[in-house]
Parts: C-alpha cells; sequence; structure tokens
C-alpha cells in the first residue's frame, strides 16, 4: 500500500494536528462511503475499484485490441477529466516519449484540450497519412474546445475512410443516456462506452474515460484496477494510521497554519502528466468559496535549477508533497574519466539511482531547513498495481479533504464562469445582451 512519511512536519505542526481532525475525519469517511455529504450523488467512484460494470469492462478491452491491431494512431479528443488521467497513466507507465519508444500498438495523441491552431494542424499533420482512430471522450458533446475538435477528426476519418469505415473507428465515451454526442453516436452508429452520472470527470480515470486510451497502449487493466481494489480496501479502515486520513489532515494542518501552497514533487519526467492529474483533482475540488491550497508540481531535480531559489528562500507560503517510487525500472552505472575534468571520479562505478536518491535526500533536509515543510508518499515500484493504488490514494485523500475544508469537493461552479463569457463573445445564440456587454468593457 502506499506509505506516507510525516516526520519531516515535526515544528511545523502543533502535535494535535492529527488527533485534533480525528472526528472530521470519521465523519467525512461516513459521507463518502454512504454519499450522504456534499456532492454525494458523485461519490460513485468510491466503490467503483469494486463494483465497475465487468460487461463494459471486457468491451474497453476488445476496443482496444481492435485499435491496437487497425490504428497506427489513436487521437484521444477531450478535455480536463476526459483526457488527464489517460495522459497520466500512459507516460507514467510506459514513458513520457511513448509515442517515440514503443514496439506495439498505435501513438496515442491527445486532442481536444484547447485551441490552438497549431498544434490542432501538427496532430492532423501527424496522423492523417496513416490509419488512425478517434476516441471522443465528452459527457455532453457540447463543450466546445472537444467538440470542435471531433467534429474535425470525425471529417478528416470520413474523407479518408469513407462514412461507413469511419464509423467503426469512431468511439465515443459519453453520457448513458441524452446528450448530443450520445445522439450522434446512436444515429452514426459509433461504438459507446459510459461516463458514469456518479463520477465526476476528475474522478473518472478508472471508469471507461481513462480505460480505453490506458488499454490501447498495452496496459494491463486488471493489475490498475486491482491496484485500485486494494487502497479503496485498505483506505476504507478507518483509523489515525489510515494514510489518507494522514495526508489528508497534514494538508488541512498546514493550510491552518498559514500555507497557501502545495508542491507535488516527482524525481520522474514520466511523473509530469501525473502531476497535471493531480493539479486538476485537487484543484477543481478544494478552490472554492475563497478557500483552498493552491496545487503546482516541480519535478526534481531539474526545477531545483528553476524553482528550487524560490522554494529554498522566498515567501514560506509552500509545502511539498513528495512521490517516490522504490526503485528505477533499469539501472546505468556511472563510468570512470581517466582525466576527471569534472571531477567526478569520485561516483565512478556507483549506480545512477545512488546518486538521484542522495540528491532527494538533500533537496529533502535543505528546504526543511529553509522552512518548508515536507511529506513524502512511498510506492514500493512504477507499475500498474502500484499507480492504481496511487490513483485512488489521491481520489480518495481528495474526498476526506474537500470535506476538512468545508466545501464541496464534486462540484466546480467556476468553470462555467468563462464558458459563458466565450459563448457570447463567439455570438452563441441566446447570449445577445451579455456579448453587447462584454464588448463594451473590451
Amino acid at each position: 500500500m502506499i506509505r506516507i512519511d510525516t516526520s519531516n512536519l515535526k515544528g511545523f505542526l502543533p502535535q494535535d494536528w492529527l488527533s485534533a481532525r480525528a472526528e472530521k475525519l470519521a465523519q467525512a469517511r461516513t459521507w463518502l462511503k454512504e454519499g450522504t455529504g456534499a456532492g454525494g450523488t458523485f461519490t460513485g467512484w468510491v466503490h467503483l475499484p469494486r463494483d465497475y460494470d465487468r460487461e463494459e469492462f471486457a468491451r474497453i478491452k476488445k476496443a482496444a485490441a481492435k485499435i491496437r491491431s487497425d490504428s497506427q494512431a489513436l487521437v484521444v479528443v477531450g478535455i480536463g477529466g476526459s483526457y488527464l488521467g489517460a495522459r497520466a497513466v500512459v507516460e507514467l507507465l510506459r514513458s513520457s516519449n511513448y509515442n517515440l519508444k514503443h514496439e506495439d500498438g498505435p501513438d496515442i495523441f491527445f486532442a481536444g484540450n484547447g485551441l490552438s491552431t497549431d498544434a490542432l494542424l501538427e496532430t492532423i499533420e501527424l496522423v492523417k497519412d496513416r490509419d488512425f482512430s478517434v476516441n471522443v471522450i465528452s459527457k455532453s458533446g457540447t463543450t466546445t474546445e472537444p467538440a470542435v475538435t471531433f467534429r474535425i477528426f470525425k471529417g478528416l476519418l470520413e474523407e479518408k475512410y469513407g462514412k461507413e469505415e469511419a464509423r467503426k473507428r469512431i468511439y465515443a465515451t459519453t453520457d448513458a443516456h441524452k446528450g448530443a454526442l450520445k445522439g450522434l453516436a446512436d444515429r452514426e452508429g459509433y461504438e459507446t462506452f459510459v461516463v458514469p452520472d456518479a463520477v465526476g470527470g476528475r474522478y473518472s480515470v478508472l471508469t471507461a474515460v481513462g480505460l480505453l486510451p490506458i488499454a490501447a497502449a498495452g496496459i494491463d487493466l486488471d493489475a490498475l484496477m486491482g491496484g485500485a481494489a486494494e487502497a479503496m480496501e485498505a483506505l476504507s479502515v478507518p483509523g489515525l494510521d489510515n494514510p489518507a486520513w494522514q495526508y489528508a489532515a497534514a494538508r488541512n494542518a498546514l493550510y491552518d497554519g498559514g500555507k497557501s501552497i502545495e508542491i507535488l514533487v516527482g524525481y520522474e519526467p514520466s511523473f509530469r502528466s501525473f502531476a497535471e492529474w493531480w493539479k486538476q483533482l485537487y484543484g477543481e475540488s478544494e478552490g472554492k468559496d475563497g478557500k483552498g491550497l493552491f496545487p503546482a508540481s516541480v519535478e526534481f531535480t531539474a526545477d531545483l535549477h528553476s524553482m528550487g531559489q524560490y522554494i529554498q528562500q522566498g515567501e514560506r507560503l509552500m509545502f511539498e508533497s513528495v512521490v517516490r517510487f522504490g526503485s528505477s525500472l533499469g539501472s546505468f552505472t556511472i563510468p570512470e574519466d581517466p582525466e576527471d575534468a569534472d571531477g567526478l571520479n569520485f561516483l565512478a562505478g556507483k549506480p545512477l539511482s545512488f546518486v538521484a536518491e542522495q540528491a532527494m535526500r538533500g533537496t529533502l533536509l535543505a528546504h526543511v531547513d529553509g522552512g518548508v515543510p515536507n511529506l513524502i508518499l512511498e510506492a514500493d515500484r512504477r507499475d500498474e498495481r502500484t499507480v492504481g493504488q496511487l490513483i485512488y490514494f489521491f481520489e480518495y485523500a481528495c474526498g476526506l479533504s474537500g470535506y476538512l475544508l468545508g466545501v464541496d469537493p464534486f462540484d466546480q461552479p467556476g468553470v462555467e464562469a468563462y464558458k459563458k463569457n466565450m459563448y457570447a463573445l463567439l455570438g452563441k445564440p441566446g447570449y445577445e445582451d451579455r456579448r453587447a456587454e462584454l464588448e463594451a468593457r473590451l
């Protein structure tokens, strides 16, 4: 199970930082278990690793096998939780350079998560002369960024293969019963998968939303879900030794003590997209009602040469949560240089992982000495089982954290503000008065 080390919080928190929150944590656990807290109708993810739809799970595997057999590329169209989780898992378990190094299956491109013309044209250029399929992910089918992008790639597929063959290369992950994308998929005959009503986008990586692209990358879904199920079982047990309780309580105590920024620290480039998924999960769940820690991330040791100065000696606004994996996937021994021009022959014969470990330990001590609290989340290895555990750990701790903070961890009312302004400025029918007002301000 994921382990937590809070020893480097000593001196930054009162001794009762955990026990003082025991009663609220127990209440939050009950709300999550029973779905009776704020936003409780969106807690379907809590028991998902046990109660997921086995029939759909089998269809996901079958569709992924087809994509792997008939497509050189898969374009995943989605924004926010509709793509971040899948990208996080693919890059963490395969590589941030997945498309350059995999030996079988399709390249995977993520589109529809922005409005950059240049990025869109580049993706089109990369897939247009290859056999490709599209997985469009949207509960409604009307979110501007993915809807526009899907319109474009649907047209490319139909132009390349004809309407009938294109239909077999489009997979729609959407609402089970309603919405623009569901209606289109039914009319056109696309294979469909379900975005569950009781699971919000940022908690949906272990549903078809994330699982189809993940399976298309050749990742073992059974092991991933098995790890999540292990975490669900372990973290459901109440008590102050529960690592999710400790993480949620530490975050809340540090926030109450004046910290306003949490920095998620990884030491692997392949962890970058996982950190992006984590930032959405915590930022969208807690950032409301004028409250919440600001979630940020860094990659060490690279960012020690950019953000390291601020972290060490800037305003004392932050704490760090470090994610450590037990061992590297490979090994490399540092060679000896006869000239020793760089003065590093004292490292010759040592594995690079040893140097990385000492860099991590030295950084931890320096930052703690500089007034930055640190906690460490440890996993034995970087594989499907452990990543499944890590996903569920962060989701469950996020639910607890939101309730400790006193907010609904499962809504996102602020996301709609930019959409309304954008629709008005684009001239969407029904927004005429708002458009005139915004144009006058601009």
